[in-house]
């Protein structure tokens, strides 16, 4: 093991994050990029020492829109564009893309999702009381 993960005992310490690097795209010249550079001088070192497992890349990306990607142990990643956004709207998304786990949302058709069908059936309101002729 190495010395980011100890040896785990009786399931205390269990968690695993699971972002692993997160990147910095930025433009020096644009003007939406302001407040993410403005992010990058004062608060990314805090953020970076107060995260030791997350390896933080910062590059710049000229005539381009500042984006935050989030690379995730699963190998998925997401991206969010943090345009024209001042620091602490930034540090937010960041602590969203830190606390995610990669997986793409899922929409449900139904419900309650069940491996096994009702047993007693559909409810009809000719089942609870007895037709009458």
């Amino acid at each position: 093991m190495s010395a980011l993960h100890p040896v785990l005992k009786n399931g205390v310490g269990a968690f695993v994050p699971q972002c692993r690097r997160i990147v910095f795209h930025y433009c020096e010249r644009s003007g939406s990029s302001r407040g993410m550079i403005d992010f990058l001088k004062k608060d990314l070192a805090s953020f970076a020492k107060s995260n030791p497992h997350i390896e933080v890349i910062v590059t710049p990306r000229p005539s381009k829109h500042p984006v935050i990607r989030g690379l995730y142990l699963n190998g998925k990643d997401k991206v969010v564009c943090v345009r024209n956004l001042e620091s602490q709207d930034i540090a937010s998304k960041l602590a969203l893309l830190k606390e995610s786990a990669g997986n793409r949302m899922k929409t449900f058709k139904k419900p309650v999702i069940s491996t096994t069908e009702s047993v007693r059936g559909i409810w009809s309101p000719f089942h609870s009381v007895p037709h009458k002729i």
